[in-house]
């Protein structure tokens, strides 16, 4: 079974905004066994957005679409799929209902009828409730092709995927079972990777496949199996996973489950209801980010210092200026001050420290460009290691918190 994504909006041709969408439903779709054929993005054009629809229904046996719906002049996916299915616009009872709900008890302002005439929906489709904005999901069907019609917003876009979309066609459609696997691994490059379980790979059965998720610093292995007997498939899964684990032992730091690195060490975090702190300094507030990005964080993540300056380093997080004077700013042991000052600020059972060079300028530093100091301290003592992480000031930046994480995902496990 095949899907074709299309997006709708000039801000996305015009680089104005990434098509993160994109990504989000692809792999959602993946999960339950839809191949995703074709991924378009269209402007705000009638004839355009009726001439991609056309070309995906003859590809495509579901066709998603996101974007177009807000109560602006220039949303027109809502009328355009009303021609596209000879249909008209007639109000639907439970969609204004939302919407005057979620302006009394979020909005808290009067309710205008440019966003009332959201509930303007074709008569055709089925309305797919939108809990967290005013425009709905809609779902038609045409020679046998099925048409979501999704908001843009990228957060109303998730849950109406999870909530509505996959619910809704795991009814109407059988699909194979899929199962997923993926490998955390650092330290060694893709290429190295590859050649070292080089045999491994061959030797898969051909319902598994595997690939390489290569990003700054480490590489991801995903396992993945699909067919139609799901306990051939988890037998075989739980075989493949044993072989391939003592190949990658020295450079496996856990399983992803779908998970990001900091989620997962989130998650061991609380099972062993420790906590953690950061004190930042060319990571700028990265580390921090990464972490408060997921639900729950609160229960392990206490807070950060992004001492960027050496006026907080000394002043707020306390670092002596004899060993700055004596050592540099960028340098392994002011970052290992920095984690056990964070720790004890903080009172926490882990803290994570970073210091470098990213560039494009070295300052007051003889360090080279790219060198980052990164230290991780826990109750028991504190350690720090330098790394080379090249010239170019975002991947500095983002292998410095890659490797961190991994190294305090590390420290956690020796627990």
């Amino acid at each position: 079974m095949q899907a074709e994504i299309i997006t709708i909006g000039d801000e996305i041709l015009i680089g104005q905004i990434v098509d993160s969408n994109s990504a989000f439903i692809a792999k959602q779709l993946n999960k339950i066994g839809v191949s995703v054929y074709q991924i378009t993005s269209v402007q705000d054009d009638r004839t355009h957005i009726l001439k991609a629809f056309a070309e995906a229904e003859s590809n495509a046996d579901i066709v998603i679409v996101t974007g177009g719906l807000g109560p602006t002049k220039d949303d027109i996916t809502k009328k355009t799929i009303a021609d596209y299915f000879d249909d008209i616009l007639k109000e639907d009872i439970s969609v204004r209902k939302n919407i005057e709900h979620l302006w009394e008890v979020f909005v808290k302002r009067p309710v205008m009828q440019v966003n009332l005439d959201q509930a303007l929906v074709p008569t055709k489709a089925s309305v797919l409730m939108n809990k967290y904005g005013s425009a709905p999901g809609m779902w038609l069907e045409k020679n046998d092709t099925v048409f979501i019609s999704l908001p843009g917003v990228p957060y109303e876009m998730e849950a109406l995927i999870k909530d509505e979309v996959v619910p809704k066609l795991r009814s109407k459609f059988k699909f194979p079972y899929i199962q997923h696997k993926t490998f955390l691994t650092y330290g060694l490059g893709e290429s190295s990777l590859a050649e070292r379980i080089e045999t491994f790979e061959d030797e898969l059965p051909e319902f598994i496949k595997l690939a390489y998720l290569p990003s700054l610093g480490r590489v991801r292995l995903r396992l993945s199996a699909k067919g139609n007997d799901q306990s051939v498939i988890e037998t075989e899964m739980k075989k493949q996973i044993q072989l391939l684990l003592p190949q990658i032992e020295d450079i496996f730091a856990g399983f992803e489950e779908d998970l990001s690195i900091e989620a997962v060490i989130g998650k061991y975090l609380t099972e062993q209801q420790k906590t953690v702190a950061t004190a930042e300094s060319c990571t700028g507030g990265l580390l921090a980010e990464r972490f408060t990005t997921n639900a729950g964080a609160s229960a392990y993540f206490k807070g950060s210092i992004v001492s960027y300056t050496k006026e907080i380093k000394v002043n707020v997080l306390k670092v002596s200026e004899a060993i700055i004077e004596k050592h540099s700013v960028v340098s392994g042991e002011i970052a290992e001050a920095m984690a056990k000052n964070v720790l004890q600020l903080f009172d926490t059972d882990f803290a994570m420290a970073t210091t470098g060079n990213a560039g494009p300028t070295k300052d007051d530093t003889a360090e080279d460009l790219g060198i980052v100091y990164i230290a991780i301290a826990t109750k028991n003592g504190v350690y720090s290691e330098k790394f080379s992480f090249g010239n170019h000031r975002v991947k500095v930046i983002n292998k410095a918190a890659n490797k961190a994480f991994e190294m305090l995902q590390k420290e956690i496990l020796k627990k």
